[in-house]
């Protein structure tokens, strides 16, 4: 006979599955880098550091969880998020370990120290000057990522070109450059690289999937 407290445990059980299948450092970031744009086996071993078949591994873990999908193109496999919950899902507990978590909050500290960074009131704040031109907005992910989805009014100039491509910056306005989110390098890196040349650039913490959390 079925009673009340085994449908209670079943019930967390089903939700616990999915806390499983994110508890792994690995697996966050491969959540954190199909929010940018669905990819490759191969793609998400080279951006997380680790082999295909380990990255095999984890996807599958993550799969089995209803957290992402899988389609075959051609020899390839790609993989994306199941729905934009399940990135909003990282950028929630991203941002409750930092409340949390100490050490992390060090780690940010420390990042943030080295770089400069944009502080606005709000998204529509940063809106209303990227459409009148104030300030100018620049997407340094790979270009398959500003593809797939990008603030409002960015330009794609990923980190990769930009030393190539600082004659299309103006050096009268702030240039503001975001990445992934805040644990993504590849904003400092743009704007060291830009303060250098004379450019007042800032950093802004935010990427494409906290900006639509």
């Amino acid at each position: 006979m079925t009673t009340n407290r085994t449908i209670k445990d079943a019930l967390y059980e089903q939700v616990a599955r999915i806390a499983k299948a994110a508890a792994s450092p690995k697996r966050l970031e491969l959540i954190e880098l199909l929010g940018q744009s669905p990819k490759t086996v191969e793609a998400l071993a080279k951006e997380a550091g680790i082999s295909a078949k380990l990255a095999s591994a984890h996807l599958k873990e993550l799969k089995s969880a209803r957290l992402v999908e899988a389609e075959r193109q051609g020899k390839y496999t790609i993989y994306r998020l199941a729905s934009s919950e399940v990135g909003q899902l990282w950028v929630t507990l991203r941002v409750l370990a930092e409340d949390r978590l100490f050490e992390l909050q060090d780690a940010l500290g420390q990042l943030s120290a080295a770089t400069h960074e944009w502080v606005g009131n709000s998204h529509e704040e940063l809106l209303g000057k990227a459409k009148s031109g104030a300030v100018v907005v620049i997407d340094v992910r790979p270009g398959d990522e500003y593809e797939a989805g990008h603030l409002p009014f960015a330009r794609s100039m990923p980190l990769a070109e930009l030393r190539n491509r600082l004659a299309e910056l103006p050096k009268d306005r702030p240039v503001i450059a975001y990445c992934r989110g805040p644990f993504c390098l590849m904003s400092a890196d743009a704007v060291r690289l830009l303060r250098g040349q004379g450019i007042d650039a800032l950093q802004m913490r935010e990427g494409v999937v906290e900006w639509n959390s």
